[in-house]
């Protein structure tokens, strides 16, 4: 779906940005961009959705050539959730969705009624301005405006942004099933949770170079200790004790009356990103 090969990018003569990024995303797979500000993956997401140009090395998406592909058919296929809300604020959810999809052939567009009650959008809302909106309305709005035109590629940056939780669960639950439909998803985002959830697999970007890339699971198995925290009663006293994961085949090596809990101290994808790009999520 996306290769890119030998990506660099200079704003002018003196400031290199990408130095030589190479990795592919699969059909069908969410795959994780993730960097601290200022490391690149904004430009990298502008190059792949065709906003920027003048990029050296090579990025193809659906087989074809970034820098050749100039035709509508081509955009049509790509969907986009900018970081910050790409709406026109004098008008409604409603009339900015049939604004926007009227750039696509009628066959591919979906039902706005049905988008938006995917998104659980306030019925209140739904021909008030987007002025009138929350931050979290108004990233149901952005993300309706995604999947309106039934991407066969999209982009998300940040997008669970300003949603409470039960709003991040369900962005993550429309993001999942945009994957079961064959979606192709490319996200960006802060959120090492998101991340974690939904990748197959994530790259870490620091300073235009590709620092890590692998499943979240892995590159937390790969960092592991090998230690798990057990939490114990014996003889009516709670206990802890800190042991080898080896040290459990042959079961619990200490006297205890009932375990209470069992904790790995595996690190959290966060605890990588801090690792490999030597920056948190600032």
């Amino acid at each position: 779906m996306i290769e890119v090969k030998d990506l660099t990018y200079s704003y002018g003569k003196d400031k290199q940005v990408l130095h030589g990024l190479n990795f592919s995303v699969e059909d069908g797979e969410i795959f994780g961009f993730l960097g601290p500000n200022g490391s690149g993956k904004s430009t990298t997401q502008k190059i792949l959705t065709g906003i920027l140009k003048g990029h050296a090395g090579k990025v193809s998406l659906f087989g074809q050539d970034i820098s050749a592909a100039h035709t509508q058919e081509f955009f049509w296929k790509i969907g986009v959730l900018f970081e910050f809300p790409y709406l026109y604020a004098n008008l409604s959810a409603v009339d900015n969705l049939k604004y926007f999809s009227s750039f696509y052939p009628k066959e591919q567009v979906r039902s706005i009624e049905e988008v938006l009650d995917e998104l659980e959008f306030k019925p209140d809302f739904l021909k008030k301005p987007v002025s009138s909106y929350s931050k979290g309305m108004r990233q149901r709005a952005s993300m309706a405006r995604a999947l309106i035109s039934n991407p066969k590629l999209l982009f998300l940056d940040e997008p669970t942004s300003g949603l409470d939780p039960s709003g991040a669960v369900l962005f993550r639950k429309i993001i999942e099933e945009e994957r079961r439909k064959g979606t192709t998803v490319f996200l960006t985002t802060h959120n090492m949770l998101d991340a974690d959830l939904l990748c197959d697999r994530v790259a870490f970007i620091s300073d235009g170079n590709i620092m890590a890339l692998d499943t979240p699971k892995s590159l937390k198995e790969q960092n592991s200790n090998h230690r798990v925290v057990i939490d114990y009663l014996y003889q009516e006293r709670r206990e802890e004790q800190t042991i080898e994961t080896s040290e459990l085949e042959e079961g619990i090596p200490f006297a205890h009356d009932e375990i209470i809990s069992v904790h790995s101290q595996e690190p959290t994808l966060e605890d990588m990103f801090i690792k490999y790009t030597g920056r948190g999520l600032s």
